[in-house]
């Protein structure tokens, strides 16, 4: 299974956080699932950090690194992500979340998220 990680889950899995759920550990640790962050991953992190909100423990830069070493791949975005976030419901506002979504939807993957919003745009979102 290719398994997109919206950020919040991605920072949580590379912080070793209590707030992963053991189902999302289970998830990304199994030998069956290919873990895949998104450069708006990386992009939301940097700007959030370098703003100082939205309690980012890390910068961008360490956490591509984590990333890296933790095994995961990195998926560009492309602009027919861009595009499909157009035709998305407006369940959620962040562009963050809604580019995820997109690249969910269009590659497949299954985007695992905490995000009961996000989790809305359809069933092969997994809510965790």
């Amino acid at each position: 299974m290719n398994l997109l990680l919206d950020t919040h889950v991605a920072l949580w899995a590379i912080t070793d956080s209590p707030k992963l759920l053991q189902k999302a550990r289970d998830l990304i640790a199994s030998p069956k699932t290919i873990v895949w962050v998104s450069a708006a991953n990386v992009w939301e992190i940097a700007i959030k950090h370098s703003l100082g909100r939205g309690n980012m423990p890390v910068s961008g830069h360490d956490a591509m690194r984590y990333f890296q070493e933790s095994g995961y791949r990195f998926l560009p975005v492309e602009a027919e992500h861009a595009v499909a976030v157009e035709t998305l419901p407006a369940h959620h506002q962040d562009p963050f979340d809604r580019i995820l979504v997109a690249q969910a939807l269009v590659e497949p993957m299954r985007l695992l998220t905490h995000d009961p919003l996000v989790a809305r745009y359809s069933d092969t979102i997994i809510m965790v």
